[in-house]
């Protein structure tokens, strides 16, 4: 398969680095912007314009290669993804830096007849990336079980309920459970069943749950980590990422400070964010750090676009005796430096996007995607036939016990809720014990 990256930017080196031995790589940017890194690859590079059509043809794409645009120019990526789909009918990966073109792509694969949505096969935004990964690092648990599935964008996980959980002798239907979250099997005494509304949760359980990835987050964050550590967070830098993560730990019940230089994106924090305690000031200033007890935080995140700022910051938060720093960084030759002076977690949006970007190579096996409990239950991959008759989840009579957890839409993912829409061409991904497997396929196949 043939891979061609339009930006000779640090991450388009990161994805050439990554593919090429495996595959055949193609660089795409003006002479200028090619740094001597890309000639240690064993690379293909065109000089140009990839939003230029003749410089597309050079690269001889065709319908099986895959086009990633991720120049620091969005209104460029999305015209060149437009180009390459149009011209060789490639899978185009998109880059975007502003969130209202990841939001407006993301609404206009519902619409069935916008033409722009159909030339962006997928759309990542890095900074949303990052977010999701420091949320995940600061309230997701250990669990027992992790299944990837639609490339990252759902999952199954499993978790065992120990004796002191809320959920121990409650109804299945009383949990709250985030939106987008499903439990689909239990394991008790070692049997694996699947879960009605009225099944009570027990000590010892071993729970499998299905969802979008970020609900799953919140279910971990809400349900299985320890409620006596990582409560109280101070977030230094109110851009995006630090805005969007403030969003999701107030979901959580954390208490957030968020401290942000820039006076007119502080009204925007305060008007945004609910519970959250805006604080204008700089995150490097030490007699600020002490007057609102910094060092009382159990994770201090330095999230500013500035990597000496962000190092400068962590290295105060350490010095206070805050328990965990997280520092972003933005150039990734800095990170060894990050970890050598002694920040505990140095994340990158380049990093995350990357792991993204692989995600979309992973091609899961037809018919059975994962197994779980020693084979005892089974997550199917099945394309409902063109003759299905589309029907209300609740108005379809399965004949066994199963779950359908995952509806893979046009590249769009749904948690189904009892009258959501099972359609012809959808992809299901359903949860069932394996004794039952066959009758499910049977089911949808008929």
């Amino acid at each position: 398969m043939k891979i061609i990256i339009y930006g000779a930017s640090e991450f388009g080196y990161l994805i050439a680095n990554e593919f090429y031995q495996q595959h055949d790589v193609v660089v795409i940017d003006l002479e200028e912007n090619k740094t001597d890194e890309f000639d240690k690859l064993d690379i293909s590079y065109i000089s140009g314009n990839a939003a230029d059509i003749k410089v597309l043809r050079q690269a001889n794409a065709k319908s099986e290669d895959v086009f990633i645009a991720c120049t620091s120019d969005d209104e460029a990526n999305i015209v060149a993804c437009g180009v390459a789909k149009r011209l060789a009918k490639v899978k185009t990966i998109c880059f975007v830096t502003k969130e209202e073109y990841k939001r407006t792509f993301a609404a206009l694969r519902d619409v069935t007849d916008a033409p722009v949505a159909t030339t962006i096969d997928s759309v990542i935004w890095p900074e949303e990336l990052l977010t999701e990964e420091i949320f995940r690092i600061i309230t997701v648990a250990k669990a027992l079980d992790v299944e990837n599935f639609a490339h990252g964008r759902a999952k199954l996980l499993e978790y065992k309920i120990e004796k002191n959980s809320v959920l121990v002798d409650k109804k299945v239907r009383d949990c709250e459970f985030p939106s987008e979250t499903l439990i689909v099997g239990l394991t008790r005494g070692g049997e694996l069943f699947v879960p009605y509304g009225e099944t009570v949760l027990k000590e010892d359980d071993k729970a499998i749950f299905m969802g979008s990835s970020h609900s799953l987050d919140i279910l971990a964050g809400k349900f299985f980590h320890d409620k006596d550590v990582n409560r109280t967070v101070t977030i230094i830098g109110g851009g995006n990422v630090g805005l969007m993560l403030a969003k999701d730990l107030e979901k959580l019940k954390f208490k957030v400070k968020i401290i942000e230089k820039n006076a007119k994106r502080c009204e925007l924090l305060s008007e945004t964010l609910e519970n959250s305690l805006v604080l204008n000031g700089d995150g490097t200033n030490l007699e600020l750090l002490n007057e609102e007890d910094i060092a009382e935080s159990d994770v201090l995140i330095s999230v500013t676009n500035n990597d000496e700022k962000n190092l400068l910051c962590s290295l105060l938060a350490k010095q206070l005796g805050v328990k965990r720093v997280i520092a972003r960084v933005a150039k990734l030759f800095n990170i060894p430096l990050f970890e050598q002076v002694g920040i505990d977690i140095a994340v990158s949006s380049k990093f995350s996007a990357l792991h993204e970007v692989k995600n979309q190579f992973n091609e899961n096996n037809i018919g059975i995607l994962a197994t779980v409990e020693q084979g005892k239950g089974e997550v199917l991959d099945i394309v409902i036939p063109e003759n299905f008759e589309a029907k209300k989840l609740m108005e379809i009579k399965l004949p066994t016990r199963a779950v359908i957890g995952i509806i893979n839409r046009k590249k769009r993912v749904i948690i189904p809720k009892g009258d959501t829409l099972i359609m012809p061409n959808d992809e299901i991904i359903v949860f069932t014990r394996n004794e039952d497997a066959q009758n499910i396929r049977d089911f949808f196949n008929k």
